[in-house]
């Protein structure tokens, strides 16, 4: 009776199934189109307000009598078509690679190839399920991972230590079972970007990637130097090189009275590069004996990429004029969101929302098909460091890293611009007898490694590589069970930079026990 039974019922069994794989395959066109909507979103805005800057700058010119060459007004418009033409080809390159791999997949399921009768409806609840957790499941993941991801300066995990007008200055505390600060050891302060904030520091500490925590776990003084909200102190808005300077040296001058030793200052991105000028200045003498960088730029004519993108604009509109947003107080500052967009326009090729979408959906599907969790916390938080963390700029200090992207090092080791009317030549480093070491990524495409090692081409130091990109030490090699964990030597014989801090106290403990900085 079963095969009569099962061939009476096979019609409608697989009429169900027809049914419900053409009701997948509508949801799933309903989710893709609404993913493509609001991929480019991110992109757009920023365009549109780029956009308004420049005609507003352009009219400004007009009204002035100062009109651009119409020699410039072709390279832009021709800069302008190769970005789109480049976008078009990567978006048309991804697109037909995906669709093309999607399609042989279905006919080989629907044929019977590869499957069986559930076949299609499994392919289309695959789909379903990957478009589902891009387009819906991963904004919300990376709302929800706010509670976990990055500062929460309420808790009693951080105390208050000083502030200034544009600047507060918090000790992190060990969150390691067992762990307590030693306050005889060398204390450490660390900065964060000005562009993308301070939260990438403190990455998921309850996960036990926390770039800050892997120094505070150690026992070590720790120190994070947070610049105030731009957008509610005007003293932000208006700060300089010079403030930073001082700044850095009122901070200095608490911790070496707090811990007796000298400071080692440790800059994240951007703020290695300020924190090099701030000592170069001079006021941080007999505070600090230590510099790590960690991904930051020394030299921006050494970077290939952003070097040869910024060549191509005009040199007409090479001014910050064209990313300026007014306050309602009349200030001028820097707009994050045009930055981070400038960035994206360097890489379109892999950077453009599009390319973006279907490298994403392709990595679900296969996710899904290895049984992999799709979402994990750190993807979370990455997502919103990029999406929810930009942050507006003071105009003076973007001015100074513009500087270094037009103008190299000198010859003699002078930094391209000047900070209290004083030429910063990194020869001093060395008179002064600053340890140096320089942390950079392998594969950054943001601060490329030629970028970030130029002051060793001047001054004697350290340089450690860690493999990735531009956020690995700040998340991958952030966790102390990572091959590349900070607080390691590498068999290459370099060191992480907490090692890097460590051996410093070590060697200041040794050899001179009773010593206190006055």
């Amino acid at each position: 009776m079963y095969p009569l039974t099962s061939l009476l019922f096979k019609p409608l069994e697989l009429t169900i199934r027809n049914w419900e794989a053409f009701l997948n395959s509508i949801n799933a066109a309903s989710l893709y189109w609404r993913g493509v909507l609001d991929s480019n979103r991110d992109f757009v805005n920023p365009w549109l307000t780029a956009y308004s800057y420049f005609l507003r700058e352009e009219m400004e010119k007009l009204n002035s009598g100062r009109v651009s060459n119409p020699a410039s007004y072709a390279s832009l418009v021709k800069m302008s078509t190769d970005r789109a033409m480049a976008a078009w080809e990567a978006v048309m390159e991804k697109a037909w690679a995906y669709h093309t791999k999607e399609l042989f997949r279905y006919l080989s399921l629907s044929l019977g190839i590869n499957g069986n009768g559930n076949a299609v409806n499994a392919y289309y609840s695959e789909l379903m399920q990957a478009l589902r957790t891009e387009v819906i499941d991963m904004p919300a993941a990376v709302k929800d991972i706010r509670r976990e991801y990055g500062f929460h300066l309420e808790s009693d995990a951080y105390v208050k230590v000083a502030e200034t007008e544009r600047m507060e200055l918090y000790q992190v505390l060990p969150n390691a079972r067992g762990v307590k600060v030693d306050p005889s050891m060398k204390p450490v302060m660390i900065a964060h970007p000005y562009v993308l904030g301070p939260n990438i520091l403190a990455f998921l500490p309850g996960e036990g990637k926390s770039y800050v925590h892997s120094f505070a776990n150690q026992g070590i003084p720790t120190y994070v130097r947070i610049i105030k909200n731009i957008d509610e102190n005007p003293a932000v808005q208006t700060m300089t090189g010079e403030d930073d300077a001082l700044d850095t040296r009122y901070f200095a001058r608490i911790l070496v009275k707090r811990h007796g030793k000298p400071v080692t200052l440790n800059g994240v991105c951007q703020a290695g590069f300020i924190f090099l000028a701030d000592i170069l200045t001079g006021r941080l003498d007999g505070l600090v004996d230590a510099l790590i960088t960690a991904a930051s730029p020394a030299d921006g004519t050494r970077s290939p990429g952003l070097k040869g993108f910024l060549n191509e604009i005009p040199r007409d509109f090479r001014t910050l004029g064209y990313s300026l947003k007014t306050l309602p107080n009349g200030n001028k500052v820097v707009d994050g969101q045009v930055m981070s967009w400038v960035y994206k326009l360097k890489s379109i090729e892999s950077e453009f929302p599009l390319v973006s979408f279907y490298r994403d959906l392709d990595t679900f599907q296969e996710k899904i098909r290895k049984g992999i969790k799709l979402i994990s916390k750190t993807t979370a938080a990455v997502g919103h460091w990029l999406l929810y963390d930009r942050t507006d700029l003071p105009l003076a200090i973007t001015e100074l890293s513009k500087i270094s992207y037009s103008k190299p090092i000198s010859r003699s080791g002078d930094l391209p611009f000047e900070l209290f009317g004083q030429k910063l030549n990194l020869h001093s480093l060395t008179e002064k007898n600053i340890k140096l070491l320089i942390c950079y990524g392998r594969d950054d495409k943001l601060v490329e490694p030629p970028s970030a090692l130029a002051p060793l081409d001047y001054i004697p130091g350290e340089k450690t590589e860690f493999p990735k990109g531009h956020a690995a030490m700040f998340t991958s090699w952030s966790d102390p069970k990572s091959e590349y964990a900070l607080h390691k030597r590498f068999q290459n014989g370099q060191r992480g930079p907490v090692r890097f801090h460590l051996d410093l106290d070590k060697e200041m403990s040794h050899s001179s026990p009773h010593e206190k900085v006055a």
